[in-house]
């Protein structure tokens, strides 16, 4: 499911904005730089696919933002309910940070919450299947991947240690409804 709401910084239970509809979403998300699509397979993602079918899949969509953004590296990430690691890779992702690079995420398949931290506001940002965004460099965030983490996510990177996480030690993170994965 994709959807977005907006929420002023200090009222996290009451949102601006709500809405599943991706063109307002985009637009929202453009106001303040982020950038927002919905990419299509060119086939269906077997179960038991390895990293190099799920890049194929979206080929031409990954070859036009390399293109366009200087992407220097794709990979795939991803995330069981059964992974033993499961609550530490959450938590690592939990507090409000920065990176030196974009954070570029289409999620093939499963879900998870991007919060940005923009101008006062939070954009709670719940990405699904087929969902991209891309949030620029320098823009506090933070991700919540659910208590149990189902997701295949495409990641582009322009160098190679582009997930260097800078912490901004504002818990803001705790004030916000955490990520509770769809059924």
């Amino acid at each position: 499911m994709t959807r977005l709401t907006i929420h002023l910084d200090h009222q996290p239970l009451t949102p601006e904005f709500d809405s599943f509809d991706v063109v307002a979403i985009a637009e929202a998300l453009g106001r303040i730089g982020v950038r927002f699509e919905q990419w299509t397979a060119t086939r269906s993602l077997p179960g038991d696919a390895k990293d190099h079918e799920v890049l194929e899949l979206y080929a031409p969509d990954i070859e036009r933002l390399r293109r366009e953004n200087a992407y220097q590296s794709v990979d795939v990430a991803r995330c069981r309910p059964d992974n033993p690691q499961k609550s530490q890779m959450r938590t690592k992702f939990l507090s409000e940070h920065t990176h030196d690079d974009d954070e570029v995420r289409l999620f093939v398949e499963g879900a998870g919450m991007f919060y940005l931290h923009v101008d006062s506001k939070v954009y709670m940002m719940q990405c699904g299947r087929n969902d991209l965004i891309s949030v620029p460099a320098g823009t506090r965030h933070w991700f919540d991947m659910g208590p149990e983490p189902n997701f295949t996510a495409i990641r582009m990177f322009t160098r190679p240690d582009g997930w260097v996480a800078q912490f901004t030690g504002d818990p803001i993170a705790a004030r916000f409804p955490a990520f509770d994965n769809p059924s």
